[in-house]
């Protein structure tokens, strides 16, 4: 495995990103600081009280259609922070859970190879991309392969951009990263969790029993905004042979009472504005946006979503607008009218 190092670059040397205006030198105010009164009016993208949702994918993904196209190279999946593969309970006869439920054999039953590479679940970012680079290297090699599309949910948008930039796949080259939910900007949750005033969600007071699990920690602290902000997205450059496309998702009200994703989503909706339970959508549009799908939260995205939840829904009389399954076909479908 070639050596995949995030390299720290000094901000001060740091060039503004195109598009970038700075009105003022004021301090930024706070958006929860609504009675304070500036002369720099805030951008509406700065701005979570404003909805910038791009196009509003309301239920284009709530039925599988009957056939799709397949792209001419192979897909590859890769997943979150603490995802894998495949997972094998210690208990006999129990079948494995898989991260891509259901996703992987419906791209299989189109006839659209797919290859699921596991990484290490916590582990920092160049770390996870090391060990996506190899698993591609190592799954593709004595095929004849030499192109591959890369389809990736939260983190895992993350691990393949860095793969691509700074250590590709030895003979293999990606021609397209389709990101889904990735915080591409991180995450205001991941700064919450990092600082004391958390409370029992403060992250560090749970570092030692990660460690003792054998998890990595590293991970974390590259999710803030902050990291994203000033190291990794300028030190990751996109590639001009690659296309990139990306997906976001919004859940409009906030998570039942006792979900884990309710404090996160309030977090994150103060500071960020629309968001599926863990990642905004502002920080979810990378390269080419496709649009932000309404009513979906985080883990519906892999098709892990709540069958009680739906099953209430449609006893209400309430259809059900989201089939993750449908989401990725329509991808692959999509790279292959792009000739990928």
């Amino acid at each position: 495995m070639r050596p995949c190092q995030l390299q720290r670059y000094s901000t001060t040397l740091l060039l503004p990103r195109p598009n970038t205006v700075q009105c003022c030198s004021r301090p930024r105010v706070p958006a929860s600081s609504r009675s304070i009164v500036t002369t720099c009016p805030r951008r509406k993208a700065d701005d979570p009280r404003v909805r910038d949702l791009g196009r509003e994918i309301l239920d284009d993904y709530a039925a599988i259609r009957e056939s799709y196209q397949a792209p001419k190279h192979p897909i590859i999946l890769a997943h979150g922070l603490l995802g894998f593969s495949e997972l094998h309970a210690p208990i006999p006869n129990l079948p494995p859970i898989q991260y891509w439920h259901g996703i992987t054999s419906a791209l299989a039953a189109s006839s659209i190879q797919t290859y699921t590479p596991s990484v290490p679940p916590s582990a920092s970012i160049a770390e996870r991309a090391a060990a996506l680079s190899s698993s591609i290297t190592s799954q593709l090699r004595g095929s004849d392969h030499t192109s591959v599309n890369i389809i990736a949910h939260s983190m895992g948008g993350l691990d393949a951009r860095y793969m691509i930039s700074h250590c590709p796949p030895e003979g293999i080259n990606v021609v397209s990263l389709t990101t889904i939910a990735t915080p591409h900007q991180g995450s205001s949750f991941a700064d919450y969790v990092l600082e004391p005033g958390a409370g029992p969600l403060y992250l560090p007071r749970l570092y030692g029993l990660l460690r003792r699990a054998g998890l990595s920690t590293t991970a974390f602290s590259q999710l803030t905004t902050s990291y994203m902000a000033d190291e990794f997205n300028p030190s990751t450059p996109d590639l001009p042979s690659v296309k990139y496309y990306s997906f976001g998702a919004a859940v409009e009200q906030a998570p039942p009472l006792l979900s884990p994703f309710r404090r996160s989503w309030s977090v994150i909706r103060e500071k960020e504005g629309e968001n599926d339970g863990l990642v905004s959508v502002r920080s979810s549009q990378w390269g080419e946006y496709r649009g932000t799908l309404m009513g979906v939260s985080h883990l519906d995205l892999i098709n892990w979503s709540n069958r009680i939840r739906w099953m209430v829904r449609e006893w209400m009389g309430m259809k059900k607008t989201f089939n993750a399954v449908a989401l990725y076909l329509d991808i692959a479908d999509m790279l292959a009218k792009e000739g990928l």
